[in-house]
């Protein structure tokens, strides 16, 4: 099988000519195994419908025959990524930044995996996300040490979705 920057590459194109950008693409399941795309309007204006997803679907769903980059059946589903979405491209952590996430990383920063806090958007120059801690404590998190990151449903998330900000 292909890896999933391979399949990212090949639908990335359909969803631009679209007007969607790709949030994230994961394979979930044993047997019976589904293919996620997550997906969200370029223009932030604009709110993803069922309809989107299902001409989303369509559309890569005829990419994905084309090219056949995994082997064996799998489900493909579309969805966008939510109020409480998943922060997997460094642009998420500043388009979010000052709003409540939790991360998981891959080896222990600072003696932990597991951070909760308000993410205050990249050090460029280290490649780091920055989290600042309940105790206003700032935390220096390596973008490649990032297993897991997600908003955090919230308050000032609600409003601002409400006000059309994010």
């Amino acid at each position: 099988m292909t890896s999933f920057n391979e399949v990212a590459e090949l639908i990335e194109p359909t969803l631009r000519d679209m007007g969607f950008e790709l949030v994230q693409v994961r394979m979930v399941g044993g047997t019976r195994r589904t293919l996620q795309v997550m997906a969200e309007p370029i223009d932030r204006a604009r709110r993803m419908t069922v309809d989107d997803c299902a001409e989303i679907s369509h559309a890569i769903s005829a990419v994905l025959d084309v090219a056949d980059p995994i082997a064996g059946a799998y489900t493909l589903e579309v969805s966008s990524p939510g109020i409480d979405r998943p922060l997997v491209r460094r642009q998420d952590f500043v388009r979010f930044a000052g709003f409540e996430a939790k991360l998981e990383t891959e080896e222990p920063v600072a003696g932990r995996k597991r951070f909760h806090g308000i993410v205050r958007g990249l050090d460029e120059g280290e490649d780091a996300v920055l989290v600042e801690q309940e105790k206003g404590e700032l935390i220096k998190i390596p973008f490649a040490s990032v297993k897991k990151a997600k908003l955090t449903l919230s308050e000032a998330l609600l409003k601002s979705v409400v006000a059309g900000q994010d």
